[in-house]
């Protein structure tokens, strides 16, 4: 869809194959004076190169400059002697549009050659006189002037956007910075206030359960599970430090759990569509896994799909399995190699990696002689926690 900046600039560049019929025909006076087919001609074809500007500036300049030298000497009326100075407009638009000085000095010399010499040709006027000197400077000079101070203001308003842009990365820069030492202050402060006393609370009803001795059995029920809650809720309060510190996981972490199979199955088939034949194994009846697990199993599968997709031989199936392993859940995507020198170091991997560490997993990535194997191990509920400090 077209701007109204250019819609008016295609107006301007069409305006003379209207006008200038007009122009000729007002020209013309029964009985005194016509407008010879010649000019007519000539005029048409000025107005069709004007237009054909839009594509061609300089060309279309060096051309109008030359129908100029013939419409100049050729005898003219009224509004048709305003016909040859489209090559004014023309060097006038150059100037405007074109970064590069060599072109506009062409096109003035083109123009004010045309000029002198249309001068000399005309019959009727002195080519050294005081009008024709004025009227040289000013037929170049004006719309030479006219085209730089339009490439100036086009420069400057392109200044003025790159200076907006780069104000607004700026702004964003130091928003994206200030969040996260919010972010991370917050997780200090989790660490330092909240999760150290949960763990103190944690610690003395451990004790409490090992030094007191013939307590109630209800009581012991009620220490053991007060226990098993405040273990649970430390170690919320750890993967949240996790979330506040990763702005991406703090975004979406708390991913439903029906959501993680979709987006697997959506990953799936990306894969399919990029023309490699995927056998998905998935255990939709996992349980035991927290938001930060969820989205984990999820960006390590994604990303897993991804490297197959860049790096993979599409000629060999791939094979994706997720199910319930050792107490947690287990990832593995068996692609082909391409032949050629591969590396496991990249930032996909790398990142992969670091999500397995933070909820306590593992990953490995190995080539075989025929495949690229890639596989990932993360647990569903942590055997043992390690007290803050």
């Amino acid at each position: 869809m077209t701007s109204r900046a250019d819609r008016v600039r295609w107006a301007i560049r069409l305006a003379p194959l209207l006008l200038v019929p007009v122009m000729l025909a007002a020209s013309t006076f029964p009985g005194r004076f016509h407008v010879s087919a010649t000019y007519w001609v000539l005029a048409v074809a000025a107005a069709v190169t004007f237009a054909a500007g839009r594509w061609w500036p300089v060309a279309a300049s060096l051309l109008l400059s030359a129908l100029a030298v013939p419409l100049f000497a050729a005898e003219a009326w009224g509004l048709s002697g305003l016909v040859p100075y489209l090559g004014a407009v023309a060097v006038a638009d150059v100037a405007a549009r074109s970064d590069r000085n060599r072109a506009v000095v062409v096109v003035a010399a083109a123009w004010l050659t045309a000029l002198l010499l249309g001068n000399w040709l005309d019959a009727y006027s002195a080519l050294w006189s005081a009008t024709n000197a004025v009227t040289l400077v000013a037929g170049v000079g004006l719309p030479l002037l006219l085209g730089l101070y339009l490439r100036g203001q086009r420069r400057l308003a392109a200044t003025y956007r790159e200076r907006v842009a780069d104000a607004e990365s700026r702004r964003m820069a130091t928003e994206v910075a200030v969040r996260a030492e919010e972010r991370t202050a917050m997780a200090r402060e989790l660490h330092d206030l909240v999760a150290h006393h949960m763990a103190s609370i944690v610690v003395r009803i451990g004790v409490a359960e090992h030094v007191l001795e013939g307590l109630d059995p209800r009581v012991v029920t009620v220490l053991a599970d007060v226990h098993d809650t405040a273990a649970d809720a430390l170690t919320d309060i750890r993967r949240l430090q996790v979330a506040l510190r990763d702005p991406i996981l703090g975004e979406i972490a708390m991913i439903e759990p029906e959501a993680v199979w979709a987006e697997v199955d959506a990953a799936v088939a990306r894969a399919r569509a990029a023309g490699f034949t995927v056998v998905s194994r998935i255990d939709r009846r996992l349980v035991g896994l927290d938001a930060i697990a969820r989205l984990t199993l999820l960006r390590v599968t994604q990303e897993a799909l991804t490297n197959v997709m860049k790096h993979a031989d599409p000629s060999t199936p791939v094979e994706v399995d997720v199910e319930g392993r050792d107490a947690g859940v287990s990832v593995r995507v068996v692609s082909g190699v391409v032949p050629g020198p591969s590396s496991a170091e990249g930032h996909g991997i790398i990142g992969m990696t670091e999500r397995l560490e933070r909820v306590g997993g593992r990953f490995e990535v190995r080539r075989g002689p025929n495949e690229w194997v890639v596989e990932a191990w993360l647990p569903t509920s942590p055997t043992s926690e390690e007290v803050p400090r």
